[in-house]
């Protein structure tokens, strides 16, 4: 039986160790962090779990329905009730300019990682590993083996990279990958690593009683988009936000924080001042998702997809998966599950060969 290491535990790697265990094929899943989710991670106010990475799927996303249905999970929708808040760049704030902007789409209960958590619970634990920062990837004649940071080694017989392509480039190949992959895992921005969070935490969704529906778009910042996070029922309630400054111009995480809240009570009025908590979560800054590549944040939706140049690597023991490398959906949670998909079609493929 042909062994499969995959490497990279979030939404996209997990879906591939899922089909792997559901054929009965043997595989390892590992994954540099401490858990398991990847982009998808959340914090917890209370027992109540606010998203600090993806927060929405939407109709039209057959995977991820279909991902959420069988594992069991509540979908809910997005609160889109009442007005849009609006704030221009000289900081005066107008309502009624519009209704919530993500009307139609769906959250889940207790966030995403209540997915990715019962992905991971479905996993042998002798068949996943954390901990584990590959640093190069060795494909000898008969075997691959992963060399870890540690200088532990995983051998395997095929290795799926399921991490965002700028995190793949920093791994060290032997034989070395062609020149033309190189430049092309280089040059992919990841989805979202440019971006940061801020969630700040109140006992209820005072904005509600005002007629509000938690959405905001602001020139002024440091948010430049914002969205009601309160659960389906009961609290902590929340209001959620988009960092629209640069990765470079808001190191200073204090100043961030106070800027934000001063920026809340504008937009929503006294009742934010005090939030009972407030996360920020910076992704640019988080060594497993960013790189300096990604710095420089995308203003529009990057073209993905896999490239000629992406396969058939290593005499096709090498294969990628991870949102960026998804056709049609690519940057989306669905795109993670259309990329894991293609990757398991690939090894099928080499098991029937």
């Amino acid at each position: 039986r042909m062994k499969t290491l995959v490497i990279g535990g979030g939404l996209s790697g997990l879906a591939v160790a899922d089909g792997l265990q559901a054929s009965a094929q043997e595989f390892l899943l590992i994954d540099a962090r401490d858990r398991f989710g990847g982009r998808m991670e959340t914090a917890c106010a209370g027992e109540t779990r606010f998203d600090l990475g993806p927060a929405w799927f939407w109709p039209g996303q057959p995977r991820m329905a279909s991902l959420v249905s069988r594992l069991g999970l509540t979908k809910f929708a997005q609160f889109a009730t009442g007005e849009l808040v609006y704030e221009d760049e000289h900081g005066h704030v107008r309502r009624g300019l519009g209704y919530s902007s993500m009307e139609g789409s769906w959250r889940i209960e207790s966030g995403f990682t209540a997915l990715t958590d019962a992905m991971e619970q479905r996993i042998s634990p002798q068949s996943k590993m954390l901990n584990a920062h590959v640093k190069r990837l060795e494909f000898r004649k008969e075997r691959c083996a992963a060399i870890l940071g540690d200088g532990r080694e995983v051998s395997s017989d095929q290795v799926v990279l399921a991490m965002p392509p700028r995190i793949a480039a920093n791994i060290e190949f032997s034989p070395k990958l062609p020149a033309s992959s190189y430049a092309y895992l280089r040059a992919v921005p990841t989805w979202m690593a440019g971006q940061a969070k801020v969630v700040a935490v109140y006992q209820s969704s005072f904005w509600r009683d005002s007629g509000l529906s938690g959405d905001a778009m602001s020139r002024r910042g440091p948010m430049v988009e914002i969205h009601d996070a309160s659960p389906k029922t009961g609290g902590p309630c929340a209001l959620f936000g988009f960092v629209g400054i640069a990765p470079q111009a808001r190191l200073n995480k204090e100043a961030l924080r106070e800027a934000a809240v001063d920026q809340l009570v504008r937009l929503f009025g006294e009742d934010a001042a005090e939030p009972t908590a407030l996360f920020v979560k910076d992704w640019a800054t988080d060594p497993l998702t960013a790189t300096p590549l990604d710095a420089a944040m995308a203003q529009a939706h990057p073209t993905y997809g896999l490239p000629s140049s992406l396969r058939g690597l290593q005499h096709g023991r090498l294969i990628f998966a991870g949102t960026e490398v998804a056709p049609h959906y690519g940057g989306y949670l669905e795109g993670a599950l259309e990329a894991a998909e293609a990757a398991l079609a690939c090894l099928a493929k080499r098991k029937a060969a």
